[in-house]
């Protein structure tokens, strides 16, 4: 065998393949990924690292979502990101902020306030130091906000659903629902904006808002009836019977963990909580997955070809987790390169192993199925 006939083999093996009803990554994947970096950018307010991760979701959006409807959200979540530094940065402006600044940008009337009002103001000096806060602080929201709208267009609701264990199946359903809901009406929104423009008709105005909003709203409402219809045909709510104590430790273990895992999440996002944070997760995560294992019990539904968690789809979770644990890491090491100064006012400056760990999480655009070249294959449950 010659050279160049195994590198022709090796790059056969390790170029992704399309996406099929098979070898498509399970939601999961994709969401334990947008989480990993969403850890990642709350533990740092460095514009530079956060412009950074905003650019690495939208990347992998870029070049592995497809042309379902709610891929395409991701522009709205853009939209609602920026629309939250706007009104960080107009509250500081408006309210004033305890961040001391002497570079002073101009300064608004101050309306009177009561004695019992002390501590807050309305108008005032506003300075440049307040104002950087402010923004760094929205940018670090924003990208948040940015991480989880790439899951929403990566990963298949309807898939989601059929991931999670019997005992969440309920619930599940009225997230999904709740999730798919703005999608589809953005969808029926540009579809009749579309009608309307090729009728001639204006598609700006109060007038033509109220217009297309009945149609909306219907369209809205018979797919809820639609998914309840059919839901019903299919035997949907039915349950096994279960002993008492069986069904009260279910009922603890799944509240317990729960609780447990939104206390440790919560201290991995938040600095001051690190230490007891990844201990509390891993207990809570323990707690709960035993009682959904005992719940599952009550459900007789069944998987129509469940999703399988292959070698793909582990490295696309995995690579959300290392750019975690690596911004974790390095919030310990070198806090300063995460948290740039804005008392004195300081340049950011780009520290290079975090920056380096971010593009990991470009990992997915390589290894992930690619979406579809052709419309014949369409992502279902």
């Amino acid at each position: 065998m010659t050279r160049s006939t195994r590198a022709a083999r090796l790059h056969r093996a390790l170029r992704a393949p399309e996406a099929t009803r098979s070898n498509a990554l399970p939601a999961g994947a994709w969401w334990l990924w947008a989480l990993g970096l969403a850890t990642a950018a709350s533990r740092t307010s460095n514009p530079l690292l956060l412009g950074l991760l905003v650019g690495v979701a939208g990347y992998v959006v870029a070049a592995r979502r497809t042309d379902a409807p709610w891929a395409r959200s991701y522009g709205a979540f853009i939209k609602l990101g920026l629309f939250v530094v706007g009104v960080r940065l107009m509250f500081s402006v408006l309210l004033g902020s305890p961040i001391p600044g002497t570079h002073t940008l101009f300064t608004l009337p101050e309306v009177p306030l009561p004695d019992w009002a002390q501590g807050v103001r309305i108008g005032g000096r506003v300075t440049a130091e307040q104002v950087v806060f402010a923004l760094y602080d929205g940018a670090k929201l924003a990208t948040l906000l940015i991480c989880i709208g790439a899951a929403n267009s990566l990963a298949n609701p309807a898939r989601l659903l059929k991931s999670l264990p019997g005992a969440l199946y309920e619930a599940g359903v009225a997230v999904v629902v709740a999730m798919t809901f703005a999608p589809n009406m953005v969808a029926d929104v540009a579809r009749l904006r579309t009608a309307r423009r090729l009728r001639g008709r204006p598609t700006g105005g109060i007038r033509a808002v109220l217009q297309i909003g009945l149609p909306v709203l219907e369209g809205a409402l018979e797919r809820s009836v639609a998914v309840a219809a059919s839901m019903d045909a299919r035997g949907y709510g039915r349950t096994a019977q279960v002993p008492p104590a069986v069904r009260h430790t279910t009922n603890v273990l799944t509240l317990g963990g729960l609780l447990g895992v939104c206390a440790g999440t919560y201290g991995l996002l938040a600095s001051q909580g690190a230490v007891y944070g990844l201990p509390l997760l891993l207990v809570g995560l323990a707690a709960a997955m035993t009682g959904l294992r005992l719940g599952g019990r009550r459900s007789v539904r069944t998987r129509y070809r469940p999703d399988r968690w292959g070698a793909r789809a582990w490295l696309v979770a995995g690579s959300g987790a290392v750019v975690a644990a690596a911004m974790i890491w390095a919030g310990g090491a070198d806090p300063q390169a995460l948290h740039p100064g804005v008392v004195p006012l300081t340049a950011p400056v780009l520290p290079l192993w975090p920056a380096a760990a971010v593009l990991i999480g470009l990992l997915p655009a390589v290894v992930a199925p690619l979406p579809p070249s052709s419309t014949g294959f369409k992502e279902q449950a």
